[in-house]
């Protein structure tokens, strides 16, 4: 089996930001308002008189999502309104540079990118609300769509990848993956090539060239590779609430405890976790994603290496919790534990008890000289083995301290009460 590096890189940088923006952000309906209100063609044009960004937005955007620890950013360059953020170069005046605002907005994306250390990837509709050619004449519309996406390819440097959807539109047609995957392969050797399977299809594999499978909202699943030739990686992309684009009245938000627990999920099966945010007509995050997003990367800063890094363990097998896993990493096995209880005294928590115990079967360790350490304060924690079974004790959390997953460090080497 080929495992190529780029492919490897992508699945380490394990969290990603997913945005949603256009000119559905003016009206603040969500992404498909265009669509689902059945709004006329002139009358949702005339939302590029009104798109205009402030200067900066892009900084902001990209500052947000490197301090949560996110590697890469997938924006959607034009998504199925057929409006792009970029220098369409003449294929269409229905851009940013022909809207109020009067510049690209891909070019200033890809600045803040470069200058963060955060990866750009392109997401690119692949139908299209906007031009004739796709309900008119379809080979014609698949050469327009092409010349779109080598305009991505060749105008913003190297890029980590292209993520399309849509094809589920029309999924007795041709689409020509082979001249479009070979376009990007010309101009961007080391693209990821992602194409969403949607809510229908979430792991399916497809096209010999794509290099990650989608799960759409919904829990990854171990894909098998058995008969590829080649190593492909996972990624599951997720909404805070119920809208990609901004929804001014989507208040329907899940919490950021949910979300860090979606998150850690992914990582059993080396997923990676794409969290959407859908800014304002400004270009601004809502107070909500922001802190969202904040306190992700309060959780990173504390676990970030051993969830980018850490492999699904082959010698550790958790038991008695369907979410709690093991990785292992540099010769050490870590647990990912969900469902700590905070304990305090009893006039400041429900818990009163530090009673919680991990357990899992472990081999390959001497448990005579056996160091179980808590990752976020380093404290020594106590254990049992018995039956070939190890037992941590202990692990809640401390009053004002619940990260929602916690991690155990299990290594040889130093003294514990075992």
């Amino acid at each position: 089996m080929i495992v190529k590096q780029y492919v490897k890189d992508f699945e380490n940088m394990g969290l990603g930001m997913f945005v949603h923006f256009g000119l559905y952000s003016v009206l603040g309906r969500g992404e498909w308002v265009k669509f689902l209100e059945r709004i006329p063609d002139g009358d949702y044009d005339r939302l590029t008189s009104m798109f205009n960004p402030e200067k900066g937005w892009a900084e902001e955007l990209v500052r947000i999502a490197k301090k949560a620890g996110c590697g890469y950013i997938t924006i959607t360059a034009r998504h199925h309104d057929g409006f792009s953020l970029y220098d369409t170069c003449g294929l269409t005046d229905y851009d940013a540079p022909h809207s109020k605002c009067g510049r690209d907005l891909i070019a200033e994306f890809v600045s803040a990118c470069v200058k963060y250390g955060v990866k750009p990837f392109f997401y690119h509709t692949l139908l299209d609300w906007h031009e004739k050619s796709y309900r008119d004449d379809f080979k014609k519309y698949l050469s327009y769509l092409r010349q779109s996406v080598s305009v991505l390819c060749r105008n913003y440097g190297k890029i980590g990848g292209i993520w399309f959807d849509g094809m589920w539109d029309r999924p007795g047609d041709d689409w020509e993956e082979d001249k479009l995957y070979g376009l990007i392969r010309e101009y961007q050797p080391e693209a990821m090539i992602i194409n969403n399977t949607g809510l229908s299809a979430r792991g399916a594999l497809g096209h010999i060239e794509l290099d990650s499978v989608t799960f759409e909202r919904g829990n990854p699943k171990p894909i098998n590779l058995e008969d590829s030739p080649k190593y492909i990686a996972s990624e599951m992309c997720e909404v805070m609430n119920d809208c990609w684009g901004y929804g001014a009245n989507d208040l329907n938000y899940k919490s950021p405890a949910l979300l860090i627990e979606e998150m850690v999920l992914c990582r059993r099966t080396r997923a990676n976790f794409l969290l959407n945010t859908g800014p304002e007509p400004n270009g601004s995050l809502r107070l909500m994603d922001r802190g969202v997003f904040e306190l992700i990367g309060v959780w990173m800063d504390k676990f970030g290496d051993i969830f980018r890094y850490g492999v699904p363990s082959e010698t550790a097998k958790v038991i008695g919790n369907d979410k709690n896993f093991a990785v292992e990493k540099d010769g050490c096995v870590y647990v990912f534990c969900f469902g700590l209880p905070t304990v305090a005294d009893p006039n400041v928590s429900l818990i009163r008890s530090a009673d919680y115990d991990v357990k899992l079967k472990l081999g390959g360790f001497d448990f005579k000289n056996l160091k179980v350490t808590a990752v976020d304060t380093g404290e020594n924690l106590s254990y049992d083995f018995r039956d070939g079974l190890l037992t941590v004790h202990g692990i809640p959390f401390a009053f004002g301290r619940n990260l929602v997953v916690r991690v155990i460090k299990i290594e040889n080497g130093g003294k514990n009460n075992g």
